[in-house]
């Protein structure tokens, strides 16, 4: 599953919606992955990963689900050899637009086009929770990384979203609505085991609170409402009536979500 399979279309009614085209889904997601990539709190999470994942000028690194490549041109600026790898066209197409200038392929997290131990560096940010089976990808980074190699997963925990309402128990079903739709909601949680089983190294884990308030936390709740909609749990006017106080709550800056991300790193055994 690419990111892309997230993205839906934000409207005014919250109920059973038809497919948009994939095009309109990227747009969607690219502008909530912007949104959020401009966030000060994001931006030092992001450069906190790069720290972590210690790479050596000249070295190559992977950067695993991509996106719109802002990681890979990041890293390429301190003197790495990155490359970012996606499974969605889509997203390749937009992340080759913004950086002619880097390195993209696509493939997915499960089969990377890397020969054993050939990079230094593995990062994937906001992937695991949508495989089916995250010890596939973690074994495949154990994989390509050469000994000694760093990686980095981040990712937030889709079932811990706190979000500030009036009805306690509609937040709680609208959030794990939307989680059970992933394949993985609380892989981030698991990241130190994952990482552990798969036979790395030195492996640490650091928690972020990403606090989202007012205006700004909208298109996020949108979409939370729209895809809990699409679940079995959570009618399409509950979800629409929840959304709608949070609206109001924005409008009288009173909406406040706070967001757990985990940040995971450890070292290929050398």
């Amino acid at each position: 599953m690419s990111k892309n399979q997230e993205a839906v279309e934000d409207q005014e009614s919250v109920g059973p919606q038809e497919a948009g085209g994939e095009h309109r889904g990227t747009q969607a997601l690219l502008s909530l992955l912007d949104t959020a990539d401009r966030m000060p709190s994001v931006a030092r999470m992001r450069a906190r990963s790069y720290e972590l994942l210690a790479p050596l000028p000249g070295t190559a690194v992977v950067d695993v689900g991509c996106g719109a490549g802002r990681a890979v041109a990041e890293l390429a600026e301190r003197g790495v050899r990155a490359v970012g790898v996606d499974p969605d066209p889509l997203m390749l197409a937009a992340a080759r637009e913004r950086w002619p200038a880097a390195v993209f392929r696509e493939a997915g997290a499960e089969q990377l086009p890397f020969a054993d131990g050939s990079v230094r560096g593995y990062r994937a940010d906001k992937v695991l929770h949508l495989l089916a089976e995250p010890e596939r990808a973690v074994a495949e980074a154990r994989r390509v990384l050469a000994p000694g190699g760093r990686i980095v997963l981040i990712g937030q925990d889709w079932d811990a979203f706190m979000i500030d309402s009036d009805d306690a128990a509609l937040t709680r079903a609208v959030v794990h609505a939307r989680a059970d739709l992933l394949s993985a909601p609380v892989s981030a949680r698991r990241y130190r085991n994952l990482l552990l089983d798969g036979g790395f190294d030195d492996v640490t884990v650091e928690v972020y609170t990403l606090v989202l308030t007012g205006a700004p936390g909208l298109p996020l709740l949108s979409r939370l409402a729209h895809q809990a909609a699409a679940g079995d749990t959570v009618a399409g006017d509950r979800a629409g009536s929840w959304l709608a106080e949070q609206r109001r709550r924005a409008a009288t800056d009173r909406l406040l979500v706070a967001l757990p991300f985990f940040l995971a790193a450890a070292s290929a055994p050398a």
